[in-house]
């Protein structure tokens, strides 16, 4: 007849490794739904950006050339596939840099009627471009690091959740726009 330190030992002991199982897959869950409301907020600064870009393009306060090319790369990011997309953005980063590469063009912007306020939103979207970018990629970070624990990888935690990717693009903004000095909303 067995005593119960055998039986009660070994209970407790699988009791205890299936709430730490259970509490690992939870925050594993709670990681991915992070990295999704992460990716959606990426997603709407990025389109923020694009369509203040295009706006701007078409708004006529700019010169030709610096209109066309800021407006083709806006659309081609609005309208790029999910895997062209990061390098899409970066084109519109460097779009943007080439046509605000000085104040002086940020100046002829607001001195348009309502140019103001559009100047002021799109600095505001070029500073908040980069901080969804580095939340969606701390997100993943973490995301990542607990599914390369071995017991994640084991027992297969993560079901079959895709591996997390990061979002690598080139978000440097433009001087003049970035400037916190310019009078655009914080």
């Amino acid at each position: 007849m067995p005593t119960m330190t055998t039986v009660i030992l070994p209970a407790v002991a699988v009791l205890l490794i299936g709430v730490y199982l259970s509490w690992t897959a939870g925050r594993l869950d709670r990681l991915h739904a992070r990295i999704d409301a992460a990716r959606a907020a990426l997603d709407a600064q990025l389109l923020r950006r694009a369509s203040i870009a295009q706006e701007l393009a078409t708004a006529g306060v700019l010169d030709p050339a610096a209109s066309m090319v800021l407006y083709q790369a806006a659309h081609d990011a609005r309208q790029a596939a999910e895997e062209q997309r990061e390098v899409a953005e970066s084109e519109l980063s460097q779009a943007l840099r080439a046509v605000f590469d000085e104040s002086a063009q940020v100046e002829a912007v607001r001195a348009a009627p309502g140019g103001e306020d559009t100047a002021a939103e799109l600095a505001a979207a070029v500073r908040r471009v980069p901080m969804a970018r580095r939340f969606h990629n701390d997100a993943v970070r973490a995301a990542r690091a607990l599914r390369r624990h071995r017991t994640v990888r084991w027992l297969r935690l993560a079901g079959y959740a895709p591996f997390p990717l990061a979002f690598e693009m080139d978000d440097e903004p433009p001087p003049a726009l970035a400037d916190r000095g310019n009078g655009a909303p914080q």
